[in-house]
């Protein structure tokens, strides 16, 4: 199994950017029951929850991005997704996307995608 992001880069101060994440080789059930989420980590600091989407599609997010950025997720396609708008310096860091799911006991990570956001 594979967990492959892609949709970062360099974009200006209020900008936006929809980041993807595919699981690749997953079986549908697996998918489709895991919790999934979004990390970030800047530069010398910890990896920090961002948002995370459960199986029922209850969605949660880290305080400094409420009412800009967006989690979704395409179970059919096995891909989930987190808009990034008003996007400010401070959201400058790697983003990596997780999978867990507890009853089939599986946690993956993918390989991070690089977003800064600079003038």
């Amino acid at each position: 199994v594979q967990l492959v992001e892609s949709g970062g880069g360099l974009v200006q101060p209020g900008g936006s950017l929809r980041l993807s994440c595919a699981a690749s080789g997953m079986i549908l059930s697996v998918f489709s029951g895991s919790t999934k989420a979004w990390f970030a980590q800047a530069p010398g600091k910890q990896r920090e929850l961002v948002a995370e989407i459960s199986s029922d599609g209850t969605t949660n997010y880290a305080e400094s991005v409420k009412g800009r950025f967006t989690i979704s997720k395409e179970n059919t396609r096995k891909r989930v997704f987190l808009q990034m708008n008003s996007l400010k310096p401070e959201d400058t860091a790697v983003y990596y996307c997780r999978m867990n799911n507890e009853w089939y006991g599986t946690d993956y990570w993918g390989q991070g995608t690089q977003v800064t956001v600079s003038s």
